[in-house]
């Protein structure tokens, strides 16, 4: 599996919605490892910046606690994986999850 997973953040956290993060957490997952992890600014927030932003770095899924369902169509028409209704602070262990056992779509944390 050679993947690019993102994750929304908030002060190093995961952020409940990914509109209003400060960075996003890139994780590059090789044979079903961890290989690299960098934290990157987003472009400022406007409908459909970010799904667009996140393919260009070549991201093929996104974690996060809640979006809107208009994102989460934008996601899925730039071939983004989408799942939300996690709550966790520790990031790479969302991934290792994702990777290992993979992970569900839980309740919506988002409000819109």
């Amino acid at each position: 599996m050679n993947k690019k997973i993102a994750i929304p953040t908030e002060r190093g956290n995961l952020c409940a919605h990914f509109g209003h993060c400060e960075k996003f957490a890139i994780y590059e997952v090789a044979n079903d490892k961890i290989i690299n992890e960098e934290f990157v600014s987003p472009p400022p927030h406007e409908p459909g910046s970010h799904p667009a932003f996140l393919r260009k770095l070549g991201c093929t899924a996104i974690i996060a606690g809640g979006m809107g369902s208009r994102a989460q169509q934008l996601f899925a028409q730039n071939n983004i994986e989408v799942i939300i209704g996690l709550r966790s602070d520790n990031l790479k262990g969302l991934v290792e999850t994702y990777i290992s056992e993979g992970l569900k779509s839980g309740d919506n944390l988002c409000d819109h």
